[in-house]
C-alpha cells in the first residue's frame, strides 16, 4: 500500500495560507473556523442607515439573523469553488490587536494579463473611525502591488459615503468620475470611481510581513512554473 505525505489545506487552496501582518493588523485567509466570528461581527452592525442608504451595494447584513450565517457560509464556500486564475476573489479576514473586525477583498478578472484588481471591504461598526479601514486598505494594496504585481487597483463608493472616499484618498487612489449603480432592492444612485497605480500608492506606516505569497502566485498562474493550477472549474 502506497503512503502519501499529508497535505495542509493551504497547499491545496493557497488563499488559506496568505497572512499579511502590518503593525497591529493581520489580514489572513478565511477558513471555516472564521465564518461564525465574522458573522458575529456583522450581526453587531456595519452601518446605522437603512438598507436603501447602506454603503453596501447589496446589504447582505439585512438578512434575518437565522439566515445570515448560512448565507455568509454559502458565499465563502462558493468563492472557493469559483476561484480560478482567470476569475477570483481574494477575501481576507482582518484582525486588529487580535480581534476580528472585518474583511478586505479584491477581485481579479484575467489578472495575469491585465494586472487590475477591484477592491472592497467591510468593517464592524465598533472598529470604525479608528484608522483601521485605512490601514487595512494600504496593507492590502501594497500586497497586491508588491507580491502579485498589480498595475491598477480600483474602488467605488456611493456619493453619500465620504468615509470610504477618505480611505481611498489616504491610500493613493485618484478620483476618475462617477457612474450609476444599483443600490438595495430598488434604488439606483451614483458611485464615485477611484483608481490607484503603483506610483500613487500610499504605503502603510508599518512594514509588511507576508506569508503565502509564492504559492498564491503559482496558483494564479503568475509564475513561469505555475502550470495552470487554478485554471480548472
Amino acid at each position: 500500500m502506497t503512503r502519501h505525505a499529508s497535505l495542509d489545506l493551504a497547499e491545496v487552496y493557497p488563499p488559506f495560507g496568505v497572512r499579511i501582518t502590518c503593525g497591529p493588523l493581520v489580514l489572513r485567509g478565511i477558513t471555516d473556523d472564521d465564518i461564525m466570528p465574522l458573522v458575529e461581527v456583522a450581526r453587531r452592525g456595519l452601518h446605522d442607515a437603512d438598507e436603501e442608504h447602506s454603503p453596501l451595494s447589496f446589504d447582505w447584513t439585512a438578512a434575518p439573523p437565522q439566515y445570515l450565517a448560512i448565507n455568509y457560509a454559502r458565499w465563502a464556500w462558493g468563492q472557493r469553488y469559483q476561484f480560478t486564475a482567470k476569475s477570483w476573489i481574494l477575501a481576507l479576514l482582518v484582525e486588529h490587536d487580535g480581534e476580528v473586525v472585518g474583511v478586505q477583498e479584491g477581485r481579479g478578472e484575467q489578472f495575469a494579463r491585465v494586472r487590475s484588481v477591484s477592491t472592497g471591504s467591510w468593517l464592524g461598526r465598533a472598529a470604525q473611525g479608528k484608522g483601521i479601514g485605512t490601514l487595512m486598505r494600504q496593507a492590502f494594496c501594497t500586497f497586491l502591488v508588491d507580491e502579485l504585481g498589480a498595475l491598477e487597483v480600483t474602488s467605488a463608493a456611493f456619493t453619500d459615503n465620504p468615509a470610504s472616499w477618505r480611505v481611498s484618498e489616504k491610500t493613493g487612489y485618484r478620483r476618475l468620475g462617477t457612474h450609476r449603480a444599483a443600490r438595495g432592492r430598488e434604488s439606483v444612485t451614483d458611485q464615485v470611481m477611484y483608481q490607484l497605480t503603483p506610483d500613487t500608492l500610499v504605503r502603510p506606516p508599518h512594514p509588511l510581513q507576508v506569508e503565502g505569497a509564492e504559492p498564491l502566485r503559482r496558483f494564479l498562474g503568475l509564475d513561469s512554473s505555475a502550470g495552470g493550477t487554478a485554471e480548472q472549474g
